[in-house]
């Protein structure tokens, strides 16, 4: 047949055929999707019965690798159009027909594509560990082949081409690279599923690498993924890796509306619309980078009570010094993505915002200011109207980078004024929300403004202590203050309540350690409040030991719940010791002399 007039024409059909497939589909109208697929899956159907016409007087060799590749196109074909049992059978004949050759330059590239589909269309029936076998398949064949021949091997279209359009080695091996980056990256999301994190993300790594070696990737899908990437490294606190995914990520997102290059025709109108959602999902990344970042070095200088530790500080600033030797190793440890001109771009995204834990208020400042230059930038497309649940999330990432800065301040002024920019930014919203619909949230915000305002009244404590009198201005602040954490303590324990308003007799598991806490709270609180009412005083006293009795009874009578209070539970049976002692003597001063 190729020495007759046919094989043009059957050429031809091919092609028209694959243009069908990749091309004109997408223009398919809602209502007849797969009208181009089902066109194209006759024009295969047409060469596949010239083929057998053809198969007495051809090489049996190079028929049945033709057929292979034909069994391949109707294979993806029928996958595409969700009919995946009849895909599954064209796809297994392929590998069937390849098999004997599957190491040869003409089938290799072929056989391992028919793996990737054979990998995709197991996932997409949710047997994962079938479709890992498959992936794997392909990995090891791809490892053979480049260690046995490592040559260019032909692409599978290129069986379907006359002499004169066949590729160039340097085309043949980009579009063999880029199926095996398929293959990495299909594999990558196996292991996600199959809960082997840390495998998925080594390939998920590996997978961008590739991508931007072989230029075979698109720039918001890539953001994308660096992004997500870059969450996992923050998981095991690899601060150097997070950050250059996420500096990758925004320099990558960059060429995003660019004009599309050949390989970009994938790139739909869909994701052009979305590139504000996507640009505004980079920067949450980068806010959880910051405080993430703020966060793991408090876990370093804090002291058993949460304060800063002024010798752990001096040691971990010494320690620095001499690691700076090591910054160079460091740098090369890491995996870096990308050609030299993304590098330089990159390493200079980087240079913006530290990797390493900081160590005192002004290093830990600047870490803050990118994270809310960040936080400003989510909010512009995360707006309140539209998506509630996303921008509440993003202010009370916001608060928490306010927390984590206060613990770096000294002055405890100042530090009282950052915890009143939480209150003001997060009184407003929790205002305006329907617990009705937006239970969880309230709860979250109730318990974060009581823990605020719980805060600064001790704060308001500790400036009071170094007066040699309160003042009066001083008492009334603290009061104030105590009494605002006291309320939305209260808030949150009532939300808890049945329709009956009635407190549940048992706690549910995730609600537990809160409630406690908010008990404890509210009685240690009720002791704070400043009067010189003594009727008051003792009123105080006693509801302050009805909420420490309460977190000792409910301990006594489910013993599972100590684990979660352990610390509180401690405290309130020393205060159900103490406080009525001190009742007492409260009570014999009020009484009049005998």
């Amino acid at each position: 047949m190729a020495a007759g007039g046919g094989w043009p024409a059957v050429c031809e059909k091919f092609r028209a055929a694959r243009t069908l497939s990749a091309v004109e589909s997408l223009k398919d109208p809602e209502t007849e999707p797969y009208r181009s697929k089902y066109s194209a899956r006759a024009l295969l159907q047409e060469v596949k019965q010239l083929l057998s016409a053809a198969e007495e007087g051809g090489e049996a060799r190079v028929l049945a690798v033709r057929r292979a590749v034909l069994e391949y196109e109707l294979g993806v074909n029928h996958t595409d159009t969700e009919e995946l049992s009849a895909g599954e059978e064209h796809l297994q004949r392929c590998t069937q027909l390849l098999e004997p050759h599957r190491l040869s330059p003409d089938c290799v590239s072929l056989y391992i594509q028919a793996q990737n589909n054979l990998g995709i269309l197991w996932s997409r029936r949710d047997e994962i560990e079938t479709a890992q076998t498959y992936l794997e398949s392909a990995e090891a064949l791809y490892n053979q082949y480049m260690k046995e021949d490592g040559n260019p091997p032909l692409d599978p279209s290129e069986h379907f081409m006359a002499e004169e359009e066949k590729l160039t080695d340097q085309e043949r091996s980009k579009r063999f690279e880029k199926a095996y980056t398929h293959t990495l990256y299909y594999l990558a999301q196996v292991y996600q599923h199959l809960d082997m994190i840390e495998k998925a993300a080594q390939y998920c790594h590996t997978t961008l690498k590739r991508q931007l070696e072989y230029c075979g990737y698109y720039p918001v899908e890539w953001a994308r993924n660096a992004a997500t990437l870059s969450q996992y490294y923050l998981s095991k606190e690899c601060f150097m890796e997070a950050r250059h995914c996420l500096a990758a990520a925004s320099v990558i997102f960059s060429q995003a509306g660019q004009v599309p290059s050949a390989e970009d025709v994938d790139e739909t109108e869909q994701d052009q619309h979305d590139l504000p959602e996507r640009k505004a999902e980079i920067a949450r990344c980068w806010i959880k980078y910051c405080l993430n970042l703020l966060q793991s070095a408090r876990k370093l200088l804090e002291d058993n009570i949460g304060e800063l530790d002024p010798d752990r500080q001096l040691e971990l600033k010494a320690q620095r010094k001499k690691e700076e030797d090591e910054k160079e190793k460091g740098r090369k440890k890491a995996v870096l993505f990308g050609t030299s001109d993304i590098c330089d771009s990159v390493l200079a995204m980087e240079e913006k915002v530290s990797s390493v834990y900081p160590l005192d208020f002004q290093e830990a400042r600047e870490i803050f200011l990118v994270g809310q230059n960040y936080v400003q930038e989510a909010k512009e497309f995360f707006q309140v109207d539209g998506y509630v649940t996303d921008h509440i999330e993003i202010v009370q990432d916001h608060s928490a980078l306010f927390k984590v800065l206060a613990f770096f301040e000294e002055d405890y002024e100042r530090r009282c004024k950052m915890h009143k920019r939480r209150i003001d930014m997060l009184e407003p919203i929790y205002a305006d929300l329907n617990p009705q619909y937006y239970l969880l949230i309230c709860r979250q915000l109730q318990c974060e403004l009581a823990d605020t305002y719980y805060e600064m009244m001790d704060l308001k404590v500790a400036i009071g202590n170094r007066l040699e009198k309160l003042d009066s201005h001083t008492v009334k602040k603290i009061n104030s203050l105590a009494q605002f954490a006291i309320k939305y303590y209260e808030l949150f324990l009532d939300s808890l309540r049945n329709p009956d308003k009635v407190f549940p007799e048992k706690l549910e598991e995730d609600v537990l350690r809160p409630a406690m806490v908010a008990k404890f709270h509210i009685a240690r609180l009720y002791g704070k409040l400043i009067t010189s009412d003594s009727k008051k005083q003792l009123e105080n006293m006693q509801t302050s030991l009805e909420y420490y009795t309460f977190l000792v009874d409910y301990c006594e009578k489910y013993p599972d719940a100590v684990p979660a209070v352990e610390t509180e539970l401690e405290l309130s049976k020393e205060m159900v010791t103490l406080l009525p002692a001190s009742m007492e003597r409260l009570r014999a001063k009020l009484s009049p002399c005998v």
